[in-house]
């Protein structure tokens, strides 16, 4: 049994987060110390880092409690967790088809300040240009 300061160091989790996950359901309650401090046992830290792993990897949190509703539930399938991952996965799929997106911009950002603005002031870099313009590729563009 460990006080939440020890609870914290243990499992590498904010103390305010871990309330918030009490206060919010996703972590049991404590019991409470005669002295009125939170006692956590085995099952809130092995919970804890459940939903640890599960914010590691994105998971919202609606999505964590739907994991942990699953993982208790001996009547429910695997396939219902499955569902959840898929479903994130498209999402993270997304993020990164943006991010790449993103990159290639920064890159062309990056790409055309070296070749056309070397020297030049800030004002009338590519890249302060580009920022200023929204929509507009900077490839094509070199500072006059």
């Amino acid at each position: 049994m460990w006080g939440i300061g020890a609870l914290s160091k243990q499992t590498g989790c904010n103390i305010e987060t871990i309330r918030y996950y009490e206060k919010i359901g996703l972590l049991p309650v404590a019991n409470r110390s005669s002295g009125g401090h939170r006692v956590y046992t085995e099952q809130h830290r092995a919970r804890l880092l459940f939903i640890r792993q599960g914010r590691e990897l994105g998971f919202p949190l609606d999505e964590v409690r739907e994991l942990i509703s699953l993982s208790g539930d001996q009547q429910r399938s695997c396939g219902e967790a499955l569902s959840v991952v898929r479903k994130h996965l498209e999402s993270v799929e997304a993020k990164l088809a943006r991010l790449q997106t993103i990159r290639q911009e920064l890159l062309s950002m990056a790409d055309s300040c070296q070749t056309c603005c070397p020297g030049t002031m800030a004002p009338d870099c590519t890249i302060v240009e580009a920022l200023a313009e929204s929509g507009i590729k900077v490839s094509s563009r070199c500072c006059s």
